[in-house]
């Protein structure tokens, strides 16, 4: 049954995904091409946050990752009533980590340092951006299906409506706790398993 809803809410809404997917592609090398350009806007909150973290204002335990990284999903998903607002979010965020990746010196030691729980990562926010827009689609099928109804009790009328789009809200809250359980993974990856691989991997590869 479980199963069923999961297949459902990524076969019934492909586009969602890949327009997530593209969102997210094009911030990254955007935020990777224009990086002297935002240098002026970015670099303050870089510099201000390592200072944070060097000072122990910021400690990058699992659950401060895991509470400020939920954030940004469940905003992803809340912000899709009004649907564009999702991808927004997808692509500064995008845009922020392609611009942190164009400032460092060593290309090789950031991918190995962001790629084992990015992956956890990039795929919960793509996630958590489509099911915001999924999220639109319910409500947009909602509202279109109580336009179309005869006059009737009013709750008659809002139950119609909500059983004949209760799928979209469905499968939006499915991608959403996909979301979410991909980015605890990536949080527990970033906290315990990221500097060890990553040593392991550049030893091998120098």
């Amino acid at each position: 049954m479980i199963l069923e809803e999961v297949k459902s809410a990524f076969n019934e809404n492909k586009l969602a995904i890949y327009v997530s997917i593209a969102i997210l592609f094009i911030s990254l090398v955007l935020g990777y091409f224009l990086e002297p350009h935002l240098y002026g806007y970015f670099n303050p909150v870089v510099e201000d946050l390592t200072h944070k973290v060097q000072q122990g204002t910021i400690k990058l335990t699992f659950q401060s990752i895991f509470l400020n990284n939920i954030k940004i999903v469940f905003t992803m998903f809340i912000f899709g009533v009004t649907c564009f607002f999702s991808g927004v979010i997808l692509g500064f965020n995008g845009f922020f980590a392609g611009y942190y990746v164009a400032t460092t010196d060593d290309m090789l030691v950031t991918m190995l340092l962001i790629v084992p729980h990015g992956i956890f990562e990039f795929s919960s926010c793509i996630l958590a951006c489509a099911s915001g827009f999924v999220l639109f689609n319910f409500l947009f099928k909602f509202l279109k299906t109580l336009n179309r109804q005869d006059n009737g009790p009013v709750k008659e009328l809002l139950l119609n409506s909500f059983d004949a789009s209760s799928d979209k809200l469905k499968q939006a809250i499915t991608l959403l706790i996909i979301a979410s359980i991909l980015m605890a993974i990536a949080g527990f990856v970033e906290v315990y398993l990221t500097l060890p691989i990553a040593e392991f991997l550049y030893s091998f590869l120098t």
